[in-house]
């Protein structure tokens, strides 16, 4: 089937709501962060590869329609590449509530993971923040030049940059849909991802 839209913003950008409001849509199902931990076989798959720099892109989204946050989002040039036709979706928000965010929900995880395989620490601190994750400088850093490289390299007709808050409107007009009868999805919020660390804790 191919991806149609490949999401290329940081985790902690709406993320989550964007893969239920991209389902909402039609593009059902859309691969997160949530698939790979829920999934054994993806988070094996992951796993491997992002160490081995091995990818087999079919593979890893097989039946998924969209992808948006990590792992994904770091290999956006790859599958921007691989899968020509589809749109780029870059969702941002400004960068120091961006920051807050970040360090207060995946950065509370990847410090108190005793798993050093786990993507948090082997993708997302090593490999997207060069090892320097709770560096809020350097951080901030790279998920502006993110933001800069995504709308550089991708052409305007194929990129929608969609900033948190915007609703359906923005993203509708962009993927040539009707907005639907209900409201734009909200989930995840850090007070939420908080809670669910604690419980998680608790297991």
């Amino acid at each position: 089937m191919g991806l149609k839209i490949i999401g290329a913003g940081f985790g902690r950008t709406g993320t989550e709501s964007m893969k239920q409001a991209l389902e909402i849509l039609g593009f059902a199902p859309c691969h997160h962060m949530i698939e790979v931990l829920r999934n054994p076989e993806q988070e094996q798959y992951w796993r491997k590869a992002v160490v081995d720099n091995s990818f087999d892109w079919d593979h890893a989204f097989q039946g998924y329609q969209a992808a948006v946050d990590w792992p994904s989002a770091y290999y956006w040039r790859e599958l921007s590449e691989r899968y020509p036709k589809a749109k780029v979706l870059l969702t941002v928000r400004p960068a120091e509530s961006w920051y807050e965010s970040f360090s207060n929900t995946i950065l509370e995880v990847i410090k108190h993971s005793p798993d050093s395989g786990a993507l948090g620490k082997t993708l997302i601190a090593e490999q997207v923040f060069q090892g320097q994750p709770d560096n809020r400088d350097h951080a901030i850093s790279v998920y502006e030049q993110n933001i800069r490289d995504v709308q550089a390299a991708i052409p305007a007709d194929r990129l929608l940059t969609y900033h948190t808050g915007s609703g359906w409107a923005p993203l509708c007009a962009f993927l040539n849909k009707d907005v639907p009868d209900q409201p734009y999805p909200r989930t995840n919020s850090t007070a939420e991802f908080v809670e669910h660390l604690k419980k998680m804790k608790n297991e």
